[in-house]
């Protein structure tokens, strides 16, 4: 399972800020409810204050007249309804009898919440002293209505607040996500010079820029890339050293076998005996020829962008150099070549796979046959075809061509290193390289793209 630095870092953030997101919600319509309920009560209040203004003795008698502006107050969209009660001691001046008195004392007013035909009312009580006489009468004016207008209130008041919370939410998750990435952006700026380099590229990396949390594995990075640096410098000097060591005596001990074939006698044992020996020893030095080649194809860092390689001076060069070879099979050796066909690399490494291709479709090609270098460019590209009609390649085993020691055909001297040295050198330019049968499944094309020089 894959875990996103980005979505963890993403998530220790705004986990935390939801929580505070939730919180500051909850505190907002608790505040809300409050100052709904407040408003309610504040008019409620009024409402029962102006009715208790207006009663008043008359004749001996208490008369209530509840005036208009009393239950104008509570005039809004919800349509509440609104009910009042006024009681003088056990005797209704006025109102909805059904409409509950509260259970404390009404000295202060007194906002309690109670129910009425099955309706939820919020109601306050409100005594007032009335004298006459000498005597003292206490009313009771109680005034209540219905809870629309109040949770129409809450809602005016919460929702907006809840809507700018989940905005600034909102707002919160792109700003974090901009710093994530621009933040994490040296951290994959540092994967890409990691990923894309080439295999022999074994520079350290620049730490320039780079923020302080990840210096450490830069370094980390770069110790192992020293130590990488000196295996392949050991690996180079040793493959410098095995050339020296190897070639001499085998080519000493080629020169003295053909020595020996001049001298002995004419005993066809010890003649054979020495052909033997003689066709072994070659074959070892071009062995130990196509692996030292194959090892240093292997070990040799991508080629300087600002060297050029005509490639029509190496195919011209090497075609010079095997036309013998081709004259003895009597194989017609020729050569396509356009002009400009530049590429970045080393001459030596890209002489060594155009040898390698021109002599395998040599090797492979029976006598009379014809064998053609043809390069050229094909958009930012030089593109090389080796053409042969010789006995070509089953399909089956053309995916195993460029592994190392294999053979298609055991009959044809070789080492089986050819096209694996051929890949290596390739891929190392920049390139790639493939087999395909030739014009009416005749032959074989072997196909190398490089790069085309960049003025």
């Amino acid at each position: 399972m894959m875990h996103s630095l980005r979505a963890r870092l993403l998530w220790w953030v705004l986990l935390p800020l939801a929580a505070f997101m939730f919180v500051a919600g909850m505190m907002s319509y608790d505040a809300a409810r409050q100052t709904a309920a407040l408003l309610q009560d504040n008019a409620l209040l009024a409402s029962a204050r102006t009715i208790g203004e207006d009663i008043e003795w008359s004749n001996g008698a208490l008369t209530a007249d509840v005036p208009p502006a009393a239950l104008e107050i509570f005039e809004s969209p919800y349509q509440d309804h609104v009910f009042y009660r006024i009681v003088a001691g056990d005797r209704l001046l006025g109102g909805t009898p059904e409409l509950a008195l509260p259970s404390t004392d009404t000295v202060y007013p007194v906002f309690y919440d109670t129910t009425l035909d099955g309706q939820s009312i919020r109601a306050v009580a409100y005594q007032r002293q009335l004298y006459s006489s000498g005597s003292t009468l206490s009313v009771v004016v109680v005034v209540g209505k219905t809870q629309a207008s109040r949770e129409g209130m809450l809602a005016e008041l919460w929702h907006p607040q809840l809507i700018r919370q989940g905005l600034m939410l909102v707002l919160a998750v792109v700003l974090v996500l901009i710093g994530l990435t621009s933040e994490l952006r040296p951290l994959m700026k540092l994967k890409d010079d990691v990923a894309d380099r080439d295999p022999m590229q074994l520079e350290p990396v620049r730490v320039d820029h780079l923020p302080t949390e990840l210096r450490p594995i830069v370094d980390a990075i770069n110790q192992c890339i020293a130590r990488l640096k000196l295996h392949t410098s050991t690996q180079r000097q040793f493959i410098a050293d095995a050339a020296h060591q190897l070639r001499t005596p085998l080519t000493l001990l080629d020169t003295q076998v053909q020595c020996a074939r001049q001298c002995v006698n004419d005993e066809p044992a010890l003649t054979d005996a020495l052909a033997g020996i003689h066709r072994t020893s070659r074959k070892m030095t071009e062995m130990t020829n196509q692996l030292l080649l194959l090892a240093r194809a292997e070990s040799a860092p991508a080629p300087a962008p600002d060297v050029a390689v005509d490639m029509t001076q190496v195919v011209s060069s090497v075609l010079e150099e095997l036309i013998l070879a081709a004259q003895r099979r009597e194989i017609d050796l020729g050569a396509e070549l356009e002009g400009d066909l530049r590429v970045a690399g080393s001459a030596q490494l890209l002489t060594a796979l155009v040898s390698n291709l021109v002599d395998n479709a040599i090797r492979y090609t029976q006598a009379g046959g014809s064998v053609t270098a043809r390069c050229r460019h094909v958009g930012d590209e030089v593109v090389l075809d080796v053409i042969d009609n010789g006995p070509g390649i089953p399909a089956e085993m053309r995916a195993h061509v460029f592994e190392r020691f294999y053979r298609g055909m055991t009959d044809v001297e070789g080492t089986g290193l050819g096209l694996a040295i051929v890949q290596r050198i390739a891929q190392t330019h920049g390139g790639t390289v493939a087999v395909a049968p030739g014009k009416g499944r005749v032959g074989l094309v072997a196909t190398v793209r490089l790069p085309a020089w960049k003025d």
